[in-house]
């Protein structure tokens, strides 16, 4: 019994010290101890009780015991190994969602600032698309305004009464054509339509719309059309439309004159019914307006629109671009003239005056300018005059070079005369002035060629064509047109002119010069230089063969009573006859003023050149002085006198020293004596002895002074030796 007690009871301490060990893991505070403590007891007194019989159960207890504590050990086992594992997975997926939250929270910062920006501008857009809608509105509202007026225009009778009256005219309308039978019917309508058209016009919508077109800037400040008269145009409009747009073969760029043919054909065939029909009802309804003046304008405005339209693609095309503009200056031309269009109203031209087509047409003007001046200048009968078998039209003996050229200056002045901007015909004549310089540069490069021989046909031709330009350069500049363009000039001249000095501009406006002033100068240098190289060749000559005349033994000559009659020195002959002929040859090749200019030239030459070096060279006996005045005043003067009537007055020198040199002895001697006498006297008034120069005056000596006398008188040998 004893030892199954002892058993019992070591195995009962073995339970008791397991549930210890196990529960200490648990609890380590002496409270949960005490807890424990209970604990057993409780489970010890439930499971044994106080029999001691019931100690047998301990070892079932104790293998029940075990087992649990063999079953919490394996959990906590696999608790504690799980854990950790759980644990790192779950911080794991946690650092994920931070890195996620991080990116996600950095794309919304930026997808923030991305539709802020956005948003920023889209309010422009937005802006923008605002006002487009409101313009959509505004078109909308015209758009249904435009559709009543169509609706009006329907319900109108108006164009039907034109129908009737065969409106529009497209071909000349005939004699024959019998009016209608309801015809004072149809004009009691027309006359009322057109009324009630005008009285609409002049309502104050329209009045209002009229103020504002004529206060934009820019704008032509002509009135609007008047509405029968555009009414009236539809027809035209449209067939204009349809035979001048599009892909139709009517609608050619080479061919402007179509289209302007066209309009100027529809002002024609439209004027008659205008001034009669219907003109007559606005005089009645007391409308300022000239019906035949308004429907040209009208039908300009098509010619305008298509200018415009097709101008700008010629730019690049020479030839058509020249042919447009002749076209329309011929059309401008027939407009103003055959139409009676006024100037106060623009026609086309105003269309070519847009600065790149205006800057195009003056290029034009300029390259077929000198296209035609290197032309004219290489031509066979370039230096000879056209009219040269013509005596009444060959005055001026201008060579087709010269000619041709002025005619191509006053072709294109007639192309700009009718510009309605005086700064575009300043620039035309800025242009002009141009070829003017450069072909007075030609004229002088061509005569410096001929230089070698200024006494040829061409070298005189030359010099006839550099006279010729000035001529008619200083006839332009008292022209009207011109001088209009001087005013012009003074006001806006320096844009295009250049800068004018302040004395220039004075003259200019003062009339005192012209636009040409300085061309002239430069003509007048080259007509005086080349004047001076022909004076110099025919004076050579001269005094080449006038040598033996000069050096002939004047004072050994015989006495003229001892000559049955005077004839000229021999010794003059070469002389005379190179004279002679050199005139004979530059009468026919010099014009007249030129002419005029050489010989008067020539006699002050050669008045020096017979004083200085046969007179005052010589001494002179009666014989000599008597052949020499005979040779003077019967032969030389009388060459210069086909062209003057007093040939002598050019020959002052020569004539007045004849006339000392032909006085008799007594007047002679007195002269001497006043001379010497003047001499003796100088600086002391003596009012009882004759002045020297009232003393020569007396003989009819004006030029020559006092002491050449005294030296003309020491030539006479018979002198000399009283």
């Amino acid at each position: 019994m004893a030892a199954p007690m002892m058993e019992h009871n070591n195995h009962s301490s073995n339970a008791l010290s397991h549930l210890e060990r196990t529960d200490c893991i648990k609890s380590d505070s002496p409270s949960e101890d005490e807890n424990f403590t209970d604990a057993v007891v409780g489970l010890v007194q439930k499971e044994i009780g106080g029999d001691l019989k019931s100690l047998k159960k301990v070892s079932g207890l104790l293998e029940k015991l075990t087992l649990e504590n063999k079953q919490l050990e394996e959990q906590v086992l696999t608790v504690s190994s799980s854990v950790p594992l759980r644990v790192s997975a779950a911080l794991s997926t946690a650092e994920e969602s931070r890195v996620k939250l991080e990116s996600l929270l950095e794309k919304e910062r930026v997808l923030s600032n991305t539709l802020q920006q956005h948003l920023q501008g889209a309010q422009v857009w937005a802006d923008s698309i605002g006002q487009v809608l409101g313009q959509l509105d505004t078109l909308e509202r015209h758009m249904k305004y435009l559709q009543c007026l169509a609706r009006i225009e329907q319900l109108s009778d108006f164009e039907e009464v034109l129908t009737q009256f065969h409106w529009p005219f497209i071909s000349p309308p005939t004699q024959t054509l019998s009016p209608p039978a309801n015809a004072q019917e149809l004009n009691s309508q027309l006359e009322l339509l057109v009324s009630q058209l005008l009285s609409l016009q002049t309502s104050d919508d329209l009045i209002s719309e009229k103020k504002e077109i004529l206060s934009r800037p820019g704008q032509s400040q002509t009135p609007p059309l008047s509405l029968p008269i555009q009414i009236m145009l539809l027809p035209l409009s449209k067939r204009f439309r349809y035979h001048f747009t599009g892909n139709r073969q009517t609608n050619n760029l080479s061919k402007p004159e179509w289209y302007l043919t066209q309009v100027l054909i529809w002002m024609g065939n439209s004027s008659n019914f205008m001034d009669e029909k219907i003109q007559p009802i606005l005089d009645r309804a007391r409308a300022k307006v000239n019906a035949r003046v308004e429907l040209c304008r009208g039908l300009l405005t098509l010619a305008q629109e298509k200018l415009a339209h097709d101008t700008p693609r010629l730019l690049y095309d020479d030839a058509l671009f020249c042919h447009l503009v002749d076209e329309v200056l011929q059309f401008e031309k027939e407009l103003r003239s055959t139409h009676s269009y006024p100037r106060a109203y623009p026609g086309i031209l105003h269309i070519l005056l847009e600065e790149t087509v205006f800057q195009k047409w003056l290029s034009v003007e300029r390259k077929m300018a000198v296209e035609k001046v290197d032309t004219m200048l290489s031509a066979e009968g370039a230096w000879s005059s056209q009219y040269k078998d013509i005596t009444d039209m060959d005055e001026l003996k201008a060579p087709d070079c010269a000619e041709t050229f002025m005619t191509l200056l006053l072709v294109i002045t007639e192309r700009y005369r009718s510009l309605p901007c005086p700064r575009a015909q300043l620039s035309f004549l800025a242009l002009q002035k141009e070829l003017v310089d450069d072909f007075r540069i030609r004229l002088t490069q061509v005569m410096k060629e001929e230089s070698r021989q200024p006494l040829s046909p061409r070298y005189c031709a030359i010099l006839n064509a550099a006279n010729y330009i000035s001529t008619v350069l200083s006839d332009w500049g008292d022209n009207v047109f011109f001088l209009q363009l001087q005013q012009a000039a003074v006001s806006v001249g320096e844009e295009i002119l250049g800068p004018l000095g302040a004395t220039e501009t004075g003259r200019l406006a003062s009339l005192e010069e012209s636009l040409f002033e300085a061309l002239l100068a430069l003509l007048e240098r080259l007509r005086g230089d080349m004047l001076g190289r022909l004076l110099d060749a025919v004076m050579r000559d001269v005094k080449e063969k006038a040598q033996p005349y000069c050096k002939d033994r004047w004072i050994s000559l015989p006495s003229q009573s001892d000559q049955a009659t005077m004839s000229l020195s021999s010794s003059a002959c070469p002389m005379m006859l190179c004279l002679q002929d050199h005139l004979l040859q530059l009468q026919q090749m010099l014009c007249l003023p030129l002419f005029q200019m050489f010989w008067q030239g020539l006699t002050e030459r050669l008045d020096n050149f017979i004083y200085e070096n046969l007179i005052l060279y010589n001494h002179f006996n009666e014989g000599g002085v008597a052949q020499l005045q005979y040779d003077m005043t019967r032969n030389l003067f009388p060459l210069f006198g086909h062209y003057c009537k007093r040939p002598e007055n050019f020959f002052k020198h020569v004539k007045e020293a004849c006339i000392i040199l032909t006085l008799k002895v007594g007047p002679a001697l007195l002269l001497c004596d006043v001379l010497k006498q003047s001499e003796e006297d100088e600086g002391i008034l003596n009012h009882q002895q004759p002045s020297p120069e009232s003393a020569l005056n007396e003989l009819g000596v004006y030029k020559l002074a006092p002491s050449d006398v005294q030296i003309l008188l020491n030539l006479r040998s018979a002198w000399l030796k009283q």
